[in-house]
């Protein structure tokens, strides 16, 4: 979960040095800096940290070139109470899951990337970074196969959909993206071949 262009240098040259080493990067440093914050809006208190404007624009090329491997929503969802308290005491955290395709596509958009490689950033990459740590599984994750694993999504990256407590069906309601905007909605979820959600 690296959040600065720091880290970024380090991973790159990491890589360029031939050592194992893989990274990600968050939803929320992806497109957020610390200007998001406001006025210490506790939606926008995450852990790691937004960081400055150059983070995030080396955070956003380096998932680009492939330095960062993979791209997270960084789903940890909190409830309404622990965010209402004053900014340094409020829990930190976001809710994510249902903001990873729409924001993947938007960073996708933004930097003139064909979809196939956004894709890959959310869906086959993290499955390779995983590894044999997914056993037999592991060539029949991430990517469509007979015989595979049942489990994805329908996509669609037609339209807009604005980001609010009611369109949201986690249970933590809390985002720095409340009032957004974003491109796309996942349609269908299928989970060991039985459809969980549908969209309405």
């Amino acid at each position: 979960r690296i959040s600065s262009a720091q880290g970024v240098d380090l991973v790159r040259q990491a890589k360029a040095e031939g050592l194992p080493v893989t990274a990600d990067v968050s939803i929320n440093s992806l497109h957020l800096t610390d200007a998001d914050m406001g006025y210490f809006d506790s939606r926008a208190r995450l852990t790691p940290v937004l960081r400055q404007q150059r983070d995030r624009d080396a955070l956003r090329a380096g998932l680009a070139d492939g330095t960062i491997d993979v791209l997270v929503s960084d789903h940890t969802p909190v409830d309404a109470d622990a965010k209402a308290l004053p900014f340094a005491e409020a829990e930190p955290g976001a809710t994510g899951m249902e903001l990873l395709w729409s924001l993947a596509l938007k960073w996708g958009q933004e930097a003139a990337l064909p979809v196939p490689q956004v894709l890959s950033r959310i869906t086959a990459d993290p499955a390779r970074v995983l590894g044999t740590s997914l056993g037999h599984l592991e060539d029949s994750v991430g990517h469509l196969a007979v015989g595979g694993v049942a489990d994805l999504c329908v996509l669609s990256s037609e339209g807009h959909w604005l980001v609010s407590e009611t369109t949201l069906r986690s249970q933590g309601k809390s985002t720095p993206f409340s009032g957004y905007e974003l491109p796309g909605r996942v349609r269908v979820t299928v989970v060991g071949g039985q459809v969980a959600f549908e969209a309405r």
